[in-house]
């Protein structure tokens, strides 16, 4: 044999032990990534092992280092004791991190998943969404960018309009017609209801009041959105005949009250108050959930889940500067309020002069709210469709109650678009108490 092949064949021998010793030390590598939790190895056992495969040399008699590394570990094992629970990590309900986070997005579409919606319905709540976050920037700037004052316009209601009155009513307007899910758009700053064209028409109807307690904006005071999702009615689905003129006429507008169920049938409901912080509340019929918006990340992130309303409260909000106006019967509720109770204190008065404010305090806190008819205003004074139908289911499903003196507001069937109803809405026992009064 020449030199030549000797050296050739003690460089394969060199090259197979070298393969030899990295599929080793790969091999040991994945035994340390998998091995059990319970028995905690030393960074230094590791690295010796693993020293040990590069250098095959090296003797095998432990060294002292070595043996104190090797008893360490022995000693760090994990021992059950006696009585305790032999339940396995993996078993254990998952703790949720502090820096976890749930947007309204991924829980629309987990309430998707799990049929509670349909696809189309979470687009419309998307774009209400949508909609809010824009109404809270424009609030926000409105002293900046000149939107404070009023509009010099008169809506349906006889009432002067505010620059984001109308602002709004376009924002939300807009969004709903943009999210192809929505066929007709009633709003509490229309005339009468609008059909989405044709070529962006859905199913879905979508009640709301764009700017609830605008009389706030200029003092820079709580103000709201409200709003109400129907479903469509098969028997009165209408397309604009012209899509430049979208409005509907008056045989329309009948069909559309017929669509505009009682609050009852509501597939979802919700408002969003502006305030100090912007909180978005929603039901689909299974509870009641509020987002608040992180402006660092501009989402709607979870903050309470499945609000219940306290069964009693020590809070009453009626603008008692009716209070002259009034039934003889509800003066006598309102004095029994005042008077002190069982702990010696009577019953705060609270009134923000925005329905959503009021309805936001009271599913936290409890309490109760009323807007009661009056010798000036025999129905009330707050629309049915677009404020009390959702705000009751709202607070039902929160485990409230809301009346109009006499029935539920929400078997009440609207003979208008724009009909007006007493309410009182708030903790059950509260309410139930006010009857009384009122029978």
């Amino acid at each position: 044999m020449t030199v030549t092949q000797v050296l050739t064949l003690d460089w394969i021998s060199q090259q197979g032990q070298s393969v030899h010793r990295e599929r080793e030390r790969q091999r040991m590598a994945r035994a340390v990534s998998t091995f059990s939790s319970h028995v905690l190895i030393s960074r230094h056992l590791i690295s010796n092992s693993i020293l040990k495969l590069h250098n095959p040399k090296s003797p095998t008699t432990p060294s002292a280092a070595a043996l104190r590394t090797r008893c360490e570990a022995t000693q760090s094992t994990v021992t059950p004791q006696l009585g305790a629970s032999t339940t396995t990590p993996a078993a254990k309900t998952k703790k949720k991190s502090s820096y976890e986070i749930e947007n309204l997005t991924t829980w629309l579409l987990k309430q998707e998943q799990a049929g509670r919606i349909d696809a189309e319905l979470t687009i419309v709540l998307s774009s209400i969404s949508f909609a809010c976050k824009q109404i809270a920037s424009l609030l926000q700037r409105s002293s900046i960018v000149n939107l404070t004052g009023a509009q010099g316009t008169i809506n349906v209601q006889g009432e002067d309009q505010k620059k984001l009155d109308v602002v709004s009513n376009e924002v939300f307007c807009n969004c709903l017609r943009s999210s192809g899910r929505t066929g007709i758009i009633a709003s509490e700053e229309e005339d009468v209801p609008v059909a989405v064209e044709e070529t962006y028409s859905g199913n879905y109807i979508v009640v709301f009041d764009p700017i609830d307690g605008s009389a706030n904006i200029d003092t820079a005071l709580t103000t709201g959105s409200i709003f109400g999702i129907y479903g469509p009615d098969e028997q009165c689905l209408i397309a604009g005949e012209d899509e430049s003129l979208p409005t509907l006429d008056q045989a329309k507008e009948r069909c559309i009250i017929s669509v505009c169920q009682p609050g009852s049938n509501l597939l979802a409901a919700g408002y969003c108050l502006y305030s100090s912080s912007v909180v978005f509340t929603l039901s689909i019929g299974n509870g009641v959930y509020a987002f608040t918006l992180d402006p660092a990340y501009g989402e709607f992130v979870l903050t309470h889940e499945d609000i219940k309303i306290p069964k009693t409260g020590k809070i009453f909000s009626f603008n008692e500067g009716n209070s002259d106006l009034w039934d003889g019967k509800l003066k006598s509720y309102l004095n029994h309020l005042r008077q002190p109770g069982s702990n010696g204190k009577p019953y705060s008065g609270r009134y923000i002069g925005c329905l959503v404010g009021e309805i936001h305090r009271m599913l936290l806190v409890g309490g109760i709210y009323g807007n009661p008819k009056n010798s000036n205003a025999k129905n009330g004074n707050l629309r049915l469709l677009y404020e009390c139908a959702p705000m009751s289911y709202l607070v039902e499903q929160a485990g409230g109650k809301a009346i109009d003196g006499i029935q539920r507001i929400l078997d009440i069937k609207p003979e208008k678009i724009h009909q007006r109803t007493p309410i009182f809405i708030g903790s059950p026992d509260e309410v139930d108490k006010l009857q009384k009064y009122l029978a």
